[in-house]
């Protein structure tokens, strides 16, 4: 069949999506990937057919972008907003570039900030929708939104919480969804957003086991992960590593706009002399004159990183927190935004982090509490069992079935443990 698949978002976002293609094509599917352009280097690396879609992600989350400047001030909703903001923006183009680039498609996978689209190209064109995700978004009584403070939803609101997060953002996205479906296929306007559709989960049931109240067509398949580059590592990193015991990591990904000359002080009282590789990521820390026991890296792949460090100091997006989980090495999360905090809670719940400190609050005593609890040997013990019991899932060949499955319209079965079976 051919597929295409949607989604915009940072890097984070992409990269398991272009996993997937690659695996739906290497199962005899011909995909096509749309996404930001900057987001793209992965699935040109796989051989993953691209378009690129209309916008500029790094731009927004950049210095002085929309999204910087609402991190920065600590309000989620005006994040949301912002998000909502440059989707909305961008929305006609993208359902225009959608519908042109599926028509000859049978199928239309649709994530990230381009769902909505990518629902009303699929009803444009008359094909099979399925959403993915990388945080859960189906309803359940288990946990909350992940986009509210897991702590502070009681029980019996949580499924109730899902339920209001949805309905804000169909509410920030429905006026510019609904533009772009008149202008671009003369589709009539949807006053309520979409709830029946199947769902693809890319992330691990070893940290988010699937929800028994969840419909049967929604499915925790297992991260997506991308195959291993043919990646070398620079001498000079390979020097630091063989120099003394393995290093603590510290690295937030695409995170900006935070105070990173503030942040960059805590890290270096908080570590405290203690060897530690930095990667700044989209952050714009300054890197000169740090101490000696620091090593600067570029991008790197967390799967071969990862397993060579003692621990995993990360902003807990849903790849970097999956990548240290399956490593097999303890975390300390530091989240900014977004569904962050969630994931933060999932690895103190599974007993391999402390208590999460938001970026904004981080200070260097918060940083060297949580790296001594993660220096604990039952705490090393839990985090090595875990990474085994991650390592042992294939996500990808869970999710190209399930998609077969969904599209060949096959049955769904679920097992008393609440675990989709693809057999």
């Amino acid at each position: 069949m051919k597929i295409a698949v949607v989604t915009y978002g940072t890097e984070g976002d992409a990269r398991p999506l272009a996993a997937l293609c690659r695996a739906l094509d290497d199962a005899g599917h011909s995909s096509v990937f749309l996404a930001d352009a900057s987001t793209l280097g992965t699935a040109r690396r796989l051989g993953v057919r691209t378009q690129a879609l209309d916008g500029d992600i790094r731009g927004a989350v950049g210095t002085g972008g929309a999204i910087a400047n609402v991190v920065a001030s600590n309000r989620p909703a005006a994040a949301a907003q912002a998000l909502a903001d440059i989707a909305n923006a961008s929305a006609t183009a993208w359902l225009r570039q959608i519908v042109e680039t599926a028509r000859s498609c049978d199928a239309i996978v649709c994530s990230g900030l381009a769902a909505f689209v990518g629902l009303s190209a699929a009803e444009a064109l008359r094909v099979p929708v399925i959403g993915a995700g990388m945080f859960p978004l189906t309803p359940t009584h288990c946990f909350a939104s992940p986009f509210l403070p897991p702590a502070q939803v009681p029980r019996l609101l949580r499924r109730a919480s899902h339920h209001l997060v949805n309905a804000m953002l169909w509410r920030a996205f429905r006026a510019a969804v609904n533009t772009a479906r008149a202008e671009v296929c003369d589709l009539p306007p949807r006053r309520r957003m979409w709830t029946t559709h199947p769902m693809v989960y890319g992330f691990s049931p070893s940290l988010v086991p699937r929800p028994l109240d969840w419909p049967a067509n929604a499915m925790v398949c297992g991260q997506w992960v991308p195959p291993a580059p043919d990646w070398q590592p620079p001498p000079a990193l390979n020097a630091f590593l063989a120099a003394g015991e393995p290093p603590l990591y510290v690295g937030f990904g695409s995170m900006t706009g935070f105070d990173a000359g503030r942040l960059r002080q805590a890290i270096i009282n908080g570590v405290a002399g203690q060897r530690a590789v930095l990667q700044p990521g989209w952050s714009q820390m300054d890197v000169q004159g740090l101490p000696a026991n620091f090593h600067v890296l570029g991008d790197a792949p967390h799967d071969w990183l990862f397993p060579r460090m003692s621990l995993v100091v990360h902003h807990g997006g849903s790849g970097t927190t999956h990548s240290a989980a399956r490593s097999g090495v303890p975390s300390v999360v530091v989240p900014f935004a977004g569904d962050q905090f969630f994931w933060a809670h999932r690895l103190k719940q599974a007993g391999v982090a402390p208590d999460a400190v938001a970026g904004h609050r981080l200070r260097a005593d918060d940083l060297a509490r949580g790296i001594a609890f993660a220096g604990h040997s039952a705490v090393r013990t839990t985090a090595r069992a875990l990474g085994e019991r991650m390592r042992a899932e294939d996500g990808l060949a869970q999710g190209v079935a399930a998609i077969d499955r969904i599209l060949n319209t096959g049955p769904l079965l679920i097992s008393r443990s609440g675990a989709h079976q693809l057999s």
